[in-house]
């Protein structure tokens, strides 16, 4: 039997798919290649080349490889571009989910692993985020991967008296970051740290978007967590719904304190050893001072914890972007 990855091409979904593979489990990768890496996909595992909006695709890759379940990491995922993109963003992040839960319940697989985000709480009234903390997401992104959730809610009551009723659990993170296999890197035009690597590569000086808020340093505090120890809980997370042990609905993948912005900066001079002092712009409308979500629920049934420090999360993302160069 497999997992089907969808995204599995891209940047947290390859190191997912090794994961996998690494704990004795079949991967199987589904990904159109829109903004995954054929590069990524590792020597040996079945990739199939195609839209999560291909309901007869979708269903005959189920099909095809024994399917016990899916992760369902494929998605569109920027969150600013998406107030341009609003339809598009619905069309690959609703529809695509609608559509793989309508495939593996035509195909009788009853399990999926939901790549959610910490987007669905949008800027919540207190710092620390729980799993049951207020949703208010700030952009059809956001709103996007809560609807999925619901999805994946509404149709496991659906199924709940079936022969193969739905078994699901969503993962929400901020920020991942870092590298796990020095193959694979962080390919985003919009995240924090490709962006710095890109400066520090073309001779720039990394920016900081205000340097007033109300933390420590003056700039803001979010989680950042290593893309290695995201594609941990996810596999942690399919093998508890394969045995049939009980899983929450969701599930915060977060490092219960953050780091700032001046903090990640600090790092990568250290890791780097390019002796720069960030350009200070102004702050970014709507950006609160510190978001950080606990991970004790994922701790206690996932293995969920913090493995690197900052400067590996920095040294790991960095050497993976210099191998590409």
């Amino acid at each position: 039997m497999s997992w089907i990855v969808t995204g599995g091409a891209g940047y947290i979904g390859s190191h997912v798919v090794r994961a996998l593979a690494d704990a004795g489990l079949t991967p199987v990768i589904l990904d159109d290649l829109s903004s995954g890496v054929a590069s990524f996909v590792p020597e040996g595992v079945a990739f199939v080349q195609g839209s999560i909006l291909d309901r007869a695709l979708v269903e005959k890759t189920l099909r095809d490889h024994d399917a016990e379940g899916v992760i369902h990491v494929a998605g569109y995922k920027y969150a600013g571009v998406s107030v341009q993109r609003p339809l598009h963003t619905y069309a690959q992040n609703v529809e695509g989910t609608r559509v793989i839960l309508e495939a593996m319940d035509a195909a009788g697989v009853a399990n999926i692993v939901f790549s959610s985000s910490a987007a669905v709480f949008g800027t919540p009234d207190t710092a620390l985020v729980v799993e049951d903390t207020a949703k208010r997401p700030a952009s059809p992104y956001g709103e996007s991967k809560l609807i999925g959730e619901w999805l994946l809610r509404d149709q496991a009551i659906a199924t709940a008296d079936s022969d193969a009723p739905l078994r699901h659990t969503s993962l929400r993170y901020f920020n991942v970051v870092g590298s796990a296999d020095p193959t694979v890197y962080d390919v985003s035009p919009h995240n924090l740290f490709p962006i710095v690597f890109e400066k520090l590569i073309a001779g720039e000086t990394p920016r900081i978007n205000g340097d007033d808020y109300d933390t420590e340093d003056g700039t803001n505090v979010r989680d950042y967590v290593h893309v290695g120890d995201i594609a941990a809980a996810h596999v942690a997370a399919a093998k508890r719904l394969a045995g049939g042990e009980p899983i929450e609905a969701a599930y915060n993948l977060g490092s219960g304190d953050g780091l700032s912005v001046k903090q990640i900066m600090d790092a990568v001079a250290r890791v780097t050893g390019i002796d720069f002092a960030p350009e200070i712009g102004p702050r970014r409308p709507g950006d609160p001072d510190r978001i950080v979500a606990t991970g004790e629920l994922a701790a206690r049934d996932l293995d969920w914890k913090m493995r690197y420090t900052v400067d590996e999360m920095v040294r790991t993302g960095w050497e993976a972007r210099q191998a590409a160069s």
